[in-house]
């Protein structure tokens, strides 16, 4: 089976080891001259169900070699005050925790194993549309005039997606969520905080976040909020400088470190807006299917972006190796991630609208929050999210088709 393969981040790269696993035979096309996100983005978390995933396509080293384990996020307010905190996540009965890794390492091992494994890759292919062939296979259209061919095309382009489009044009786009995103790493001293815990702020004008690698360095991200949605070429023209300073100005009426890790942050740092995406009506046509981000992006609040990203590939390969037709295929992995991903995306999205408080709204919370992080600090609060973490693909046990809905009962009046 001829798989075509849009996008080279984690899910489009695990999407191709995955089909190469199952004996099919992928080809991964790229928009960029190198993997999409060895440019883009700062790091990110692999939660335990992400671990698992790419565990099942053995790829989880990627994540052990180059990240590091992470444990608790303590929380504060503008203030200074604390919060509480909370586990990063369940610590699996073979060890199995968080991880953080930079974006790139992440991207780019990941991308390294694919090439390892044979799976042809193309470079400088911005797919611009897609269509179903009459006699059965997909069509891929890039803007560089070329096109392929093949059995079945995953989508795996983004919250952009342009084949969530091609599925159905009227699939919506994703939803701004008021807020952006940035951050860097640096070094400076007296920072309250474990190697590998979080200490997140909700200050009074922006959200900021930041963690400590085991070398010492700072890893940190903000989310300043913006109301109306700014172009991506606006974005693009803003210098670094001008972005630390927006930021400075936003964090400095705080009483954290925030303010000054950004400064001492050198480099490039960029700022994109963040989306999400609540639910797509249509995630397959024929014989096309968007995965990960083309399909339910999850706010970043959440921490299971990459994670639902390594899982739907792996999920999708299973289908695709064990099930007679394409369609049925298709049908089958919507069945068994729909509800999954919807629910986290909604539960991402109620984290990440704390973070665009008013001042009555900021009390509220800064009130509220120690009574409710004290009460998910507990085991059995804990015990509640394994729907979420406790997720294990077993890539040898095989994907059935779902059974018959039984026949209605006769009518005997």
């Amino acid at each position: 089976m001829r798989v075509l393969i849009i996008g080279g981040g984690v899910a489009g790269t695990v999407a191709a080891l995955a089909a190469r696993k199952a004996g099919l035979e992928p080809r991964l096309f790229e928009a960029y001259g190198e993997s999409a996100g060895l440019t883009h983005g700062v790091f990110l978390t692999v939660a335990v169900n992400g671990m698992d995933a790419l565990r099942a396509v053995d790829a989880h080293h990627v994540v052990l070699d180059a990240g590091f384990p992470s444990g608790r996020i303590r929380f504060r307010s503008g203030t200074g005050k604390h919060l509480g905190s909370v586990p990063l996540g369940p610590t699996l009965d073979d060890g199995t925790v968080t991880h953080t890794i930079r974006r790139a390492d992440l991207y780019g091992g990941l991308y390294r194993l694919v090439a390892e494994r044979g799976v042809p890759i193309e470079h400088g292919k911005r797919l611009v549309r897609a269509e179903n062939l009459p006699d059965g296979g997909v069509r891929a259209h890039f803007a560089d005039g070329t096109s392929a061919d093949g059995d079945v095309l995953i989508g795996a382009d983004g919250v952009h997606s342009v084949t969530r489009t091609s599925i159905d044009p009227a699939n919506p786009r994703p939803r701004y969520t008021g807020l952006g995103n940035t951050g860097g790493f640096t070094r400076t001293a007296d920072l309250d905080a474990a190697p590998g815990d979080y200490v997140m702020t909700w200050g009074r004008d922006c959200f900021f976040g930041y963690t400590i690698a085991p070398d010492g360095e700072i890893w940190w991200f903000a989310n300043p909020p913006a109301k109306d949605e700014p172009s991506r070429a606006d974005l693009r023209r803003l210098s670094d400088e001008e972005i630390k300073a927006r930021l400075v100005r936003l964090l400095s009426v705080d009483r954290s470190p925030a303010a000054r890790i950004v400064r001492a942050t050198d480099g490039p740092i960029g700022l994109t807006n963040q989306y999400d995406l609540p639910s797509v009506p249509t995630w397959h046509d024929g014989a096309m299917v968007v995965i990960g981000d083309a399909a339910h992006a999850v706010s970043p609040s959440s921490g299971q972006g990459a994670s639902l990203a390594a899982e739907d590939a792996v999920v999708l390969a299973k289908c695709l190796r064990d099930l007679p037709t394409v369609p049925e295929a298709l049908t089958r992995y919507e069945s068994l991630r729909r509800d999954r991903v919807e629910r986290i995306v909604k539960w991402g999205s109620g984290m990440n609208n704390t973070k665009k408080q008013g001042l009555a709204g900021r009390l509220l919370r800064d009130l509220a929050l120690p009574f409710i992080l004290r009460k998910a600090d507990d085991p059995k609060e804990m015990a509640k999210m394994t729907w979420m973490f406790h997720h294990h693909i077993d890539w040898n046990g095989p994907i059935t088709a779902p059974e018959p809905a039984p026949a209605p009962a006769p009518d005997r009046r």
